[in-house]
Formats: C-alpha cells, structure tokens, sequence
C-alpha cells in the first residue's frame, strides 16, 4: 500500500474526527519493515496534530488583525518573562499594547488564559522548528546536533519566550503548573522517546537503553542551554564553568555536547 494513501487518508479522517486515536496508533504499530521510518515520521506528524495546545483566548481575539494581536504578544510576553505571572501588571500590559484593559479581558476570560495563550505562542515558535527537525530523514545524531544549533540560535533572538519558560519553572501556582506542563512537555516528549526507540530498533545505540529516561535526560541538557543563552543567572553561571568566552564559540560547545551525548547514547555507525 502506497504511504502517501495512508497519510493523506488518515489525515481527512483526524480532521473530520472520524479515526479514533487508539485505531491511529494500532495502523501505526502494525506495519511492514519497510514502512517503518516512513511511518515513523507519519506518527510525528499525528502526534502534533493531537496534542495541538488548547485554546484559552475567545473568540473575539481571534477577529482582530494580526498586527493587532502580535502587538499584544509582544508586549505580554516582556512583562510576563520580566514579572513572571503573579507580579505581572495586565493594566500595563493593555497600555503599552495601545488597547483598554477592558477590550483585554473580552479576549481573555482572565489573566491566567492570557498568560497560557502567551505561553502557547512561544511554544508554537519553538515546536514548529522542532517538529521540521523530528520529521526529517536525518539519523537521530544528526536530529540532536539540529536541534543543538536551533536552540543556540533560538534562544538569542527570542529570550523573552525562553526567559518565560524559565519564570514558569518556579511559579507556585499548582493548577497552572499542571496545565503548563501538559500543554508543553507532552510533545517534546513523545517526539524525543519516539526518536530514541527508532534509532534503538536500527541498532545505532545501545540496546538497554530506555527510551523515556534518556527522553527525559536529553530535554534536561536542551532546556538547561537554553536558559544558559537567555537568562543572566544560567548565563553567568556557564562563563564559570566553561569561560568568559563561552558564548563567542558556538561550534566548540555544539562539539562538545555532541561527544557527550553521542558517548551516552553509545551511536554506532
């Protein structure tokens, strides 16, 4: 059977919400050899469509113009990566984003759905680079070195969405935290576990390894280089380890954290 079919038939089936998941992951499982990277890449792409982020803004966010609402944006993501959640100001936030506190809050039911939509924004920035990555043909060694070089570059031209993520590590709000970490961690870490089992079935890393944990363990060192080109502690924090110069050589840290998780990971050719 021709993959394209089965993508494309599969796809119309999800949007018209006729294909139950557990049937999607059941076509999935039960393939042919040859299909199996073909279909890997297929199951990515279905993974994001299910676990798109949920809305939290209404409907009359979404009849303004785009200009409009990446003002608001923008502005929103400053004071809440500056502030962080609790001590950010939505008064300032409208004034400086031109609009009425009140045109806010017809957007957002409150101020916790406009910080999970600020949230989903800068998820989506990263996700989208992410999931080109994921779905390539690329070998996992290769995988991990682009996402190397993604976040290097993604973390200075957009810290605001990385300092973001740093507030929202030691925001108190339990709830919140709940559905922060559904929202963005599901994705990375079924993509990364995905990866990791595929490349352990080629037997280009070592057999014992499990997929989760190393999972868990690869986004822990992308996540901590992050916030090491972002924010200011992480960033002073590395010129201690690695030098004042750390961040004027980006090939030589890309090849170091390569020998270090292709060591882990024991790749073989």
């Amino acid at each position: 059977m021709d993959v394209n079919y089965i993508t494309f038939n599969i796809y119309d089936k999800l949007k018209s919400s006729v294909f139950p998941r557990s049937g999607v992951n059941c076509l999935l499982n039960v393939r042919p050899p040859e299909f199996q990277k073909r279909t890997l890449v297929l199951s990515l792409h279905l993974e994001y469509y299910w676990f798109m982020p949920a809305k939290y803004n209404n409907d009359s966010y979404d009849r303004i113009s785009q200009d409009k609402r990446d003002r608001i944006i923008a502005v929103a993501l400053e004071e809440f990566a500056t502030r962080g959640y609790s001590s950010a100001n939505t008064n300032v936030i409208a004034e400086k984003a031109g609009i009425s506190v009140g045109s806010l809050f017809k957007y957002f039911d409150n101020k916790e759905n406009f910080f999970l939509t600020v949230v989903n924004y800068g998820v989506s920035q990263l996700e989208t680079v992410l999931g080109g990555i994921a779905a390539s043909d690329s070998t996992l060694e290769d995988k991990v070195e682009e996402i190397l070089r993604m976040i290097l570059k993604h973390s200075r031209s957009n810290r605001n969405i990385v300092k973001l993520y740093n507030e929202m590590t030691s925001e108190g709000n339990a709830e919140l935290i709940r559905r922060l970490s559904s929202d963005m961690e599901t994705i990375s870490a079924d993509t990364y576990a995905r990866l990791i089992g595929q490349a352990k079935e080629e037997g280009r890393i070592a057999p014992d390894i499990d997929e989760k944990v190393f999972a868990f363990a690869l986004d822990n060192l992308f996540m901590a280089l992050q916030f090491s080109y972002s924010c200011e502690y992480y960033k002073e924090r590395m010129k201690i380890y690695v030098g004042d110069d750390v961040f004027d050589k980006d090939e030589h840290i890309i090849s170091e954290m390569m020998k270090f998780i292709t060591r882990a990971f024991s790749f073989s050719s």
